[in-house]
Parts: structure tokens; C-alpha cells; sequence
């Protein structure tokens, strides 16, 4: 190495030069060297090496911190050296740009001079995980005034045939559920696509049964309205005087409940027997309530109780993608992406056994949940 080769192995004198004084040395380092690696190896003539030894950067291994970046093998100079050579001090101690450069550049897999820092933002300007980002809240904001718009002449539309199809259709409702699936399909397919998995598990429309599906986001109704089948789900009594949607949920025919009402609940309980027995689906998710961490919740045994008892089939299904689109507890955010919705084939418990539809349909959901995540 040119540093290396200017100096004698032993002797307190260069070899055909007069000895370099520490200054003039470090500037040289400086300046020249290729890499971190070959300030290690420069060796230190006797006469000089306290002095040295006081100069000499950092080896190439260490990690200086500035603000909220390390760099690796930054090179660190005592304050009151680095005067004298002309570095600019950091925070009592001194950077030099040179070594730290050369350190960079030595540190990085390609020896290309690039840092990678696992902070940078996406391409998409999107920040990930649970950060804040503008254009997700946009978009988010976007959806809902869309899907509020969208509403407004579906409901008129559902107001004026709701007396025709309660005469006719009292408890499936299949005209009004069209108009529910058509508002859903139509709002999110402007902002992120559904894909269904496994349509053909999906039983007749005049075959009842008992859909269950793991719940994360607000988004998990919208995904599911995409299997157009006229269910009738369960959801809390405040959803229901929600100018214009709950209202259409209220036509129609979605089930309220009270959830800290016991007899609400037993109500509630008995409305979707009678309507499997009125050839009518139901839709539960038998977690109770959304995830608050996205992760999939125990099952109850409710929905099972009422499939075993009315002898229906259970067709589980998997919502993938809903939480990362849109988390629980932070619906102001929609963040860019697909949503996929996984049919099961139909489960049917031959002893009428609830437990073990239970365990079966939360082992088929939790297997697909880690298959398509």
C-alpha cells in the first residue's frame, strides 16, 4: 500500500525520506488511502507512535452514531488533535469525511458506496406498518366519500322497492341484497381489489347455511358482499342509525344486537334459527368483535350451536388482506392493496356436534389465513 510503503518496518526512519511528522502523516492517510482497511495497517515508527496512536481513526468494524444514523466505520479524531490537522468537530469528537467515505464505501456488500437504510420510504411514498401516511388518509377519505355518494340513489332505489319484495321475498330479500352487493363492488373495486378464491364451494342461493369468517377491518363486510349471496348478518344496533347505509341495512333485513344485552343476544340467537328454517343464509364472525391486532381471535360457539342444531351446513371463510388495507382502530387510513376471500367447501357435522364444527372451521381459516398472508 502507498501509505504502507512509505515507511520502514523497524526503524524510526522512512526508508530514501526524512521521518513524516504525525500531521503531515494523517493528512496523507487522508487523502490517499483506498480504504479503512489500509489505515490499520500502516505501521507506526517508534518515534512517532504515541502521537499516532492519538490520530488514528477508528477501526473499520466500529460504529459512530450521528443524530439518528450510524454509519459504519466512521472515522473519530480527538478534538484537540483535530484542530491541528483542520477537521471540523461533532459533539466534542471529529469527522472525518474522507475515512468515513472510504469506510462507507468498504462496509457496503458491493463495495459501491451506497448505504442502505432499512427507514428509507417505499417507492410508493406509502410509509409501512403503523406509521402515518398522507396518501393513505386521501385515499381513505376518497373511499368514503364515494361509497356515501354510491348510497344516496341505492337507498332511493331500495326504498322504492322494499314493499314489493317484503310481499314477495319477506325474509331472503335477494333484490335488496343485489343492490347491497352492488354498492360494495362498485366502492371498492375504485380503490382495491377483492379476489375470491373457491366460488364454487359456495352453496345455492336457496340452499341456507351458516357463513363464518374471521374478522379484522371495517373493509371485511364490503370483501364479502363480493360472493353476492343474500346472507343477513349480525352487527351492533348503533351501525343501524347510520344516515343512509344503516338505514339500508335496516330494509334490508341485517340483524342488530345489543351485545352487552343478554336477551338481545338470545333474540338474536333466535331470529337467525328462523331464518335458516325460511331458507334464508346467516353470516357470523364467530370472533365476537374485530381483531385489535390483526391477529385471529378464539372462536364462540354461538353460530356453531345454531348450524349443528338446524342441521345446516357451516361454509368458513378466510378474509386476507382487510387489516393491512385498513386496520382496526385507524379507518382513516387505507393503505394500497388487494384484498383475497378464500371459500372453504362446506363443512356438516354428522353428530350435530357443535364444538367440532367449531375447532374444524377455525382450523381451516387459521391454515388459510398463514397459506395466503
Amino acid at each position: 500500500m502507498y501509505a504502507a510503503s512509505a515507511l520502514s518496518c523497524g526503524g524510526g526512519t522512512a526508508v530514501g525520506h526524512a521521518a513524516p511528522s504525525p500531521r503531515a502523516f494523517a493528512r496523507r492517510v487522508a487523502s490517499s488511502v483506498p480504504s479503512v482497511s489500509s489505515v490499520s495497517s500502516v505501521p507506526i515508527t517508534a518515534g512517532g507512535s504515541a502521537r499516532l496512536r492519538s490520530l488514528c481513526a477508528r477501526p473499520s468494524s466500529s460504529t459512530a452514531s450521528f443524530g439518528s444514523r450510524s454509519r459504519p466505520g466512521d472515522a473519530l479524531l480527538p478534538a484537540t488533535a483535530a484542530g491541528r490537522l483542520g477537521l471540523r468537530p461533532y459533539r466534542g469528537r471529529t469527522f472525518n469525511p474522507t475515512l468515513t467515505r472510504a469506510a462507507s464505501a468498504a462496509a457496503s456488500p458491493d463495495f459501491g458506496g451506497a448505504e442502505s437504510t432499512s427507514s428509507s420510504p417505499s417507492s410508493s411514498g406509502e410509509a409501512d406498518g403503523d406509521g402515518v401516511s398522507i396518501t393513505a388518509v386521501i385515499r381513505a377519505m376518497c373511499f368514503y366519500l364515494v361509497t356515501f355518494t354510491l348510497a344516496i340513489p341505492l337507498f332511493v332505489a331500495m326504498l322504492a322497492m322494499f314493499p314489493f319484495t317484503y310481499l314477495a321475498d319477506k325474509h331472503r330479500r335477494y333484490a335488496l341484497s343485489f343492490i347491497n352487493d352492488v354498492w360494495a363492488c362498485v366502492s371498492t373495486w375504485l380503490f382495491f381489489p377483492v379476489e375470491v378464491i373457491g366460488r364454487e364451494n359456495l352453496p345455492a342461493v336457496e340452499t341456507p347455511a351458516v357463513y363464518v369468517a374471521n374478522h379484522a377491518s371495517y373493509l371485511d363486510i364490503y370483501s364479502l358482499f363480493h360472493l353476492r349471496r343474500p346472507f343477513k348478518f349480525i352487527s351492533k344496533v348503533s351501525n343501524f342509525i347510520i344516515p343512509i347505509i344503516g338505514w339500508s341495512m335496516y330494509l334490508t333485513g341485517h340483524i342488530a344486537l345489543k351485545r352487552t344485552d343478554r336477551k338481545s343476544q338470545m333474540k338474536t340467537l333466535k331470529e337467525c334459527r328462523e331464518l335458516l328454517r325460511k331458507d334464508c343464509s346467516v353470516l357470523f364472525f364467530p370472533e365476537g368483535t374485530r381483531s385489535a391486532d390483526g391477529k385471529m381471535a378464539e372462536f364462540k360457539k354461538g353460530a356453531f350451536s345454531i348450524a349443528a342444531k338446524e342441521k345446516a351446513l357451516v361454509v368458513p371463510i378466510t378474509l386476507v388482506g382487510t387489516a393491512a388495507r385498513m386496520k382496526n382502530g385507524k379507518e382513516w387510513m387505507l393503505r394500497r392493496g388487494g384484498v383475497t376471500v378464500v371459500v372453504h367447501p362446506p363443512i356438516r357435522s354428522a353428530g350435530g356436534d357443535a364444538q367440532e364444527l367449531c375447532d374444524a372451521s377455525y382450523k381451516v381459516i387459521k391454515e388459510s389465513l398463514v397459506q395466503y398472508s
